[in-house]
């Protein structure tokens, strides 16, 4: 770190608190346990000549730019308009990712309540946080949500195309409580209705699907929300944000919770994360929902304004009653979903949809052509699908990375007998030559492997 403080200026500053060195102030620490402050550093550089080392240095990295992805399952290259960075990076909007004093700040408050109106609109559903950690927490928080309303602690029935992490997650958080988690299967890469309407009964607290799930299939989630109803349970969607440009939205086909990873709207791919959760559910159950709730109300002048309406978190009067321990939001990153949708619009939002749809159904004609692989599209998908591969998947990752391809995700990382088989994605940036050259790519990597 750098201190902008000369020697002089330390020295009053130890004489004003009655210490004569810095080592003074470590005085408390018992030797044994005190750091060797040696740190052997090399003469200090010019301005010039650092900044040509520090070049040196960078370009040692290989650049991302050099390696086109077509890696999906949650996370996606999605294009990210300059404006988002440009006003998410605006000193009126630098935030912490938690105010707890926010009545203070009124434009982060506006913010939440911006991002609130967008999610409920892009959802089509009456209420919405003003988000939460990541697309598997907000599941999490869903299906709690699911076991308050309906008072049934017993049976969660959730599809086997759920996000396999996300169903992680969740056995994690109910891990020692008296609830069972009950996997449905895929048939043909959809979720088995005919043994979800078995599984359904008048224990189910909530039947979870996703759509688009996780291998890209579009499933039928109304059949999902009428098997649901009928054994009193509450159905959850797990849904793709970009997929709702063309495909009904989980309000209109009847769905009571809906929440996703917002990680597509404007926010980059980043190492993975820090991410965005989105959570929007039905009006009845606006007692329920976790985390904040920024409403919009008028002051003494009757001047506009807006206020945390809703902290259903155990810190503050709810206490033992509290919905949830979330007790935050990822104020930054909603800041970039709301610009980015704002931005977008309607339009936007499906034109951005149907280029996926597009790139991904023509990506999958060309690999159809190439001889060893299969394409496992057993279902209408949308910008993701199954390839089949001659061995085994992992195999394959180093060939094609040497191509400048990431080439998918590995299904056996999480599905056995799933060995051979990767999941790729494709989004508004994959261009027409880059998945011909995809194509390509895997018709000289399998040959040279036959």
């Amino acid at each position: 770190m750098y201190i902008p403080a000369t020697d002089r200026e330390r020295q009053e500053m130890l004489e004003a608190i009655g210490l004569t060195s810095v080592d003074d102030l470590f005085a408390a620490i018992p030797p044994r346990f005190a750091l060797n402050r040696e740190l052997h550093l090399p003469s200090a550089l010019t301005e010039w000549d650092l900044t040509r080392h520090l070049s040196e240095l960078a370009h040692r990295n290989e650049s991302t730019d050099r390696v086109v992805s077509f890696l999906g399952g949650g996370a996606y290259d999605h294009f990210v308009p300059a404006v988002v960075d440009t006003i998410a990076s605006r000193s009126e909007y630098y935030t912490a990712y938690t105010p707890y004093q926010a009545e203070v700040s009124q434009g982060t408050l506006q913010v939440g309540f911006e991002f609130q109106s967008l999610v409920c609109s892009l959802t089509g559903l009456d209420v919405s946080n003003t988000s939460l950690y990541e697309g598997a927490t907000a599941l999490v928080e869903a299906v709690n949500l699911a076991l308050n309303a309906t008072g049934r602690p017993a049976r969660i029935l959730i599809s086997e195309g759920v996000h396999p992490e996300y169903r992680q997650t969740l056995a994690t958080y109910r891990a020692g409580l008296p609830t069972e988690i009950v996997t449905i299967p895929l048939v043909n890469g959809l979720t088995d209705g005919r043994a979800l309407a078995r599984q359904a009964d008048d224990r189910t607290a909530a039947i979870v699907v996703q759509s688009p799930n996780f291998l890209g299939g579009i499933e039928s989630v109304s059949e999902a929300v009428r098997i649901a109803r009928g054994s009193g349970a509450l159905t959850v969607q797990v849904f793709d944000p970009i997929s709702l440009g063309m495909l009904p939205r989980p309000g209109d086909l009847g769905v009571d919770v809906a929440v996703a990873e917002g990680q597509s709207l404007g926010t980059p791919l980043s190492y993975g994360g820090p991410y965005l959760g989105l959570f929007a559910c039905r009006s009845e159950h606006l007692r329920r929902v976790p985390g904040r709730m920024v409403g919009e109300t008028t002051d003494r002048l009757g001047r506009r304004c807006f206020v945390l309406t809703l902290q259903t978190r155990e810190q503050h009067i709810r206490r033992d009653k509290a919905t949830s321990n979330i007790c935050s939001n990822q104020a930054l990153l909603a800041l970039r979903a709301s610009v980015y949708l704002a931005l977008m619009g309607p339009h936007g939002m499906r034109e951005v949809a149907e280029l996926c749809w597009h790139k991904a159904h023509y990506a999958a004609g060309k690999l159809a052509e190439v001889p060893g692989l299969t394409v496992l599209a057993e279902s209408p998908f949308f910008k993701e699908f199954v390839i089949e591969t001659p061995g085994p998947a992992e195999s394959y990752l180093a060939p094609m990375l040497a191509q400048g391809i990431h080439a998918g995700i590995p299904l056996g990382r999480w599905f056995a007998g799933r060995e051979r088989e990767l999941l790729v994605a494709f989004t508004e940036k994959r261009s027409r030559e880059e998945i011909d050259h995809f194509a390509d790519a895997w018709r000289q990597v399998l040959a040279s492997t036959a």
